[in-house]
C-alpha cells in the first residue's frame, strides 16, 4: 500500500484522490491533504483535510505530492526529504533557487529519500535527459499561450494583453529568469532545463499568441546524439487557463506507475 500525502487540493489533488478511490483502492491510500485556507475539520474519501502542516505531517506517508505552488516547495521541501519521505514536485520552477534545490538534494541524499520531478505538462523529458548523457550543445524551449493565460503575470506590466493583435514575444531569456517571472505558466521550462543543459544555458521564448486557444510547447535540442524537435498542442484546463489538461493526467500517470508491476517510459 503506497501512502501519499497531498500538498494542495485543487483540480489535480482532487483528481488524485478520486483515482486512488476508483482505480487503486487496494494499492494507494491518501491519509492527509494540506490546504492553505482554514476550514472546518473534514475528510474526503478518508483523507484528512487540514491547513496545519504538523497535523498533516503526523500522518504516516511514503510520498508527499506537491500540487500547490512554489511557496509550498520552499516552505516544506527540505523538511519532507530530511524526514526520509519521497517528494514529488510539480512546481519545478521553485528550483530556479539554486540554494533551495541543493538543500533538497542534500536532504534526500542524507535520508535516502527521492526528489521526484515528473514530466507533468511537458513530454520528451526522457529523450532530452538521454541526450544529456552524451552531451547537449543547445536546447531552446518555446511556450505559446493565448493572451488571457498571461493575465495576473509579469506580462501585464509590459503589455496591454487585451489589445494585442498578433502573436507577441513577452519574454526571451533563460528558464531561471522566465520561471521566476511566470511561476504558474512555465514550470515546464524548469523541468526541461534540469533534464538537459541547466537553467542558465537553456533558451526560453514565451509568446502571447492571439491565434490560438490552446497551449503550444516546443523543444528543439542538438548535441552528440544528433537533433530533435518536439511539439505539443494542449487543451486548456477548465479551472485554470494557465494550465493544460494534460498536467493532471500526467501526474496521475506518474503516481500510477509507482504501484504498477509494469513501468513504461522511465
Amino acid at each position: 500500500m503506497l501512502k501519499i500525502g497531498l500538498l494542495g487540493l485543487g483540480a489535480i489533488g482532487s483528481d488524485v484522490i478520486e483515482m486512488a478511490k476508483d482505480e487503486f483502492a487496494d494499492r494507494i491510500e491518501i491519509p492527509a491533504a494540506l490546504v492553505r485556507r482554514p476550514r472546518d475539520p473534514a475528510t474526503i474519501n478518508r483523507t484528512v483535510i487540514t491547513n496545519d502542516f504538523d497535523t498533516f505531517f503526523s500522518k504516516e506517508t511514503d510520498l508527499i505530492l506537491e500540487v500547490a505552488g512554489h511557496s509550498t516547495v520552499q516552505d516544506y521541501g527540505e523538511r519532507i526529504l530530511k524526514a526520509g519521505r519521497d517528494f514529488m514536485v510539480t512546481s519545478v520552477g521553485a528550483f530556479t533557487d539554486d540554494t533551495l534545490y541543493q538543500k533538497c538534494i542534500k536532504a534526500a541524499q542524507a535520508s535516502g529519500a527521492r526528489l521526484i520531478i515528473p514530466s507533468a505538462g511537458i513530454g520528451s523529458l526522457d529523450t532530452l535527459s538521454a541526450a544529456a548523457v552524451g552531451g547537449l550543445t543547445s536546447v531552446h524551449m518555446i511556450v505559446r499561450k493565448d493572451p488571457s493565460a498571461w493575465h495576473g503575470t509579469h506580462a501585464e506590466t509590459l503589455f496591454d494583453l487585451n489589445s494585442l493583435k498578433e502573436p507577441t514575444v513577452i519574454f526571451e531569456g533563460t528558464p531561471r529568469e522566465g520561471a521566476a517571472l511566470y511561476p504558474q505558466n512555465v514550470n515546464i521550462s524548469a523541468a526541461v532545463s534540469l533534464a538537459g543543459l541547466g537553467l542558465d544555458k537553456t533558451r526560453l521564448t514565451i509568446i502571447a499568441d492571439t491565434e490560438i486557444d490552446t497551449h503550444v510547447c516546443e523543444i528543439h535540442a542538438e548535441g552528440n546524439f544528433g537533433s530533435y524537435s518536439f511539439s505539443e498542442n494542449l487543451a486548456v484546463a477548465e479551472t485554470n487557463r494557465k494550465t493544460g489538461k494534460i498536467v493532471a493526467m500526467a501526474v496521475m500517470k506518474t503516481v500510477r506507475q509507482m504501484v504498477s508491476p509494469v513501468i513504461i517510459g522511465v
